[in-house]
């Protein structure tokens, strides 16, 4: 059996998950209830994966690291090697991605950031998405969905409002 790939993430209404300029100052201001369901997705990972941009966004704004009790890969063309919590991967995201499902395990988080999705989109390589949407029509800047992916079909599992947020939760449509 397959291991699962879950992206947990939060847009606003028109889709983007970040400004251009990386800032996500008004995620932070959102008047939420709790922690969004954040916990409960948590404890059913074990390994977590991001881009190098989301890494370093991370390292800077969250001390300490955030999932020092999880496997961490982190996509990178530049880093290499690793560190006390992330191994960087400069393998072909979509082959190191397939051999990770395979492997024994719980869930694995697909942290972000655009670009990273957007391959992982293109391969269908998530199993679960639970988009957070925020209250929020930001205009411009990074977005969930890029253009030019292929047809996936979602069944929807659940819906659940904290505060001002949102949370649509989809599985993949299997037949």
């Amino acid at each position: 059996m397959s291991r699962e790939i879950v992206l947990f993430i939060a847009a606003s209404l028109d889709g983007f998950i970040a400004k251009e300029d990386d800032d996500l100052q008004w995620l932070e201001d959102t008047e939420g209830e709790g922690d969004a369901g954040y916990q409960d997705m948590y404890q059913t990972i074990d390994t977590v994966i991001m881009g190098k941009k989301t890494y370093d966004y991370i390292a800077k704004h969250m001390v300490p690291f955030p999932y020092p009790d999880k496997k961490c890969y982190v996509f990178s063309t530049t880093e290499k090697g690793s560190n006390e919590y992330v191994d960087f991967v400069n393998e072909d995201v979509v082959e190191f991605t397939k051999k990770l499902k395979a492997q024994e395990g719980s869930k694995i988080w697909m942290v972000g950031g655009g670009c990273l999705l957007d391959s992982f989109l293109k391969e269908n390589l998530i199993d679960e998405y639970i988009i957070t949407v925020t209250p929020h029509i930001l205009g411009s800047g990074i977005p969930l969905f890029k253009e030019k992916k292929p047809q996936i079909d979602l069944k929807l599992v659940d819906i659940k409002r904290f505060g001002q947020f949102a949370q649509l939760y989809y599985k993949v449509n299997q037949g």
